[in-house]
């Protein structure tokens, strides 16, 4: 197993916190390599870590201890190199860490850390589907001169499977927009959520089993989460993420999540902690499926 963080989740001296026994892998990824507007995203991984320590660790809707089923945190993952290099870096990393035995929770980082983590992933589940939650489209083959770049994570992970589901898409470009019609891909956008135009509990049904959750934080409202590197208005409120996750977790098999592009600011520790919240539910609705 990588080695122990120094800084786990949920602070030093969370019971349950055997390596050897632990369900969930908190994966830290601190890389901003991808990033195209805000930088902050790298020292994420920490702040959330940092912000984890002050959280109760019983849920009132689980009606549980999430963390009685075992969370440890592993040391950061190397992240040094042109993206391409780093991206293979991550790739190789995760095959060594994930198992069938555990969950990964990854904390990015910048949102181009997904595609390599899922196709480690896919390694061991290879009809691996993905839901995808987040304001922007990611579909453009390549932003700023690179494939892996953060506004093209989804169509490299559209590379390795058709099954993809997008929510929250509030917005993309001309040529997204065009592609999603010709296409025929399913996503749901936040006037779609809200509308009602899209039956998005339909579209997660028709995705196979296994599934991989994909969360960008620029998916939420800024009044719940302000600080991330592309803000986008009109996003999700705690109680409509928290819809969407209920839904994800008890409708679908899913073996592994990220929570990425939160940009930490010494500013704003509001952030970082409702970051380290909706990590801690995630857990506790896919701990809640094995109860």
């Amino acid at each position: 197993m990588q080695n122990i963080h120094s800084l786990q989740f949920l602070g030093a001296d969370t019971r349950h916190g055997d390596p050897h026994s632990a369900r969930y892998l908190v994966l830290p990824i601190p890389y901003e390599g991808g990033v195209s507007y805000g930088t902050g995203t790298a020292a994420a991984p920490e702040a959330v870590l940092r912000s984890s320590a002050y959280l109760e660790l019983y849920d009132e809707v689980v009606d549980d201890e999430p963390s009685r089923h075992g969370i440890v945190t592993l040391a950061p993952l190397s992240v040094e190199g042109d993206h391409e290099t780093v991206h293979r870096s991550i790739y190789e990393q995760c095959k060594t860490i994930f198992n069938r035995n555990t969950f990964p929770c990854i904390i990015g980082g910048d949102h181009s850390i997904s595609n390599p983590v899922f196709g480690a992933l896919q390694e061991l589940y290879p009809t691996l589907s993905c839901v995808q939650i987040d304001a922007h489209a990611d579909l453009r083959d390549h932003y700023d001169g690179s494939r892996f770049s953060h506004a093209s994570v989804m169509a490299r992970i559209r590379e390795l499977t058709p099954d993809v589901l997008q929510i929250g898409i509030r917005s993309m470009s001309r040529e997204e927009a065009e592609l999603i019609k010709q296409e025929h891909l399913a996503v749901c956008t936040m006037y779609g959520f809200r509308g009602g135009g899209y039956d998005w509990r339909a579209a997660l049904a028709s995705l196979p089993d296994p599934l991989y959750l994909s969360f960008d934080v620029d998916a939420m409202d800024w009044s719940v989460i302000a600080s991330t590197g592309t803000p986008e208005p009109g996003g999700l409120s705690w109680d409509e993420a928290m819809v969407l996750l209920h839904a994800i977790f008890s409708e679908k098999t899913v073996v592994g999540c990220d929570i990425v592009e939160l940009a930490a600011s010494p500013t704003d520790r509001n952030s970082a902690f409702a970051v380290a919240k909706l990590l801690y539910k995630m857990i506790g609705l896919h701990a809640a499926t094995f109860t």
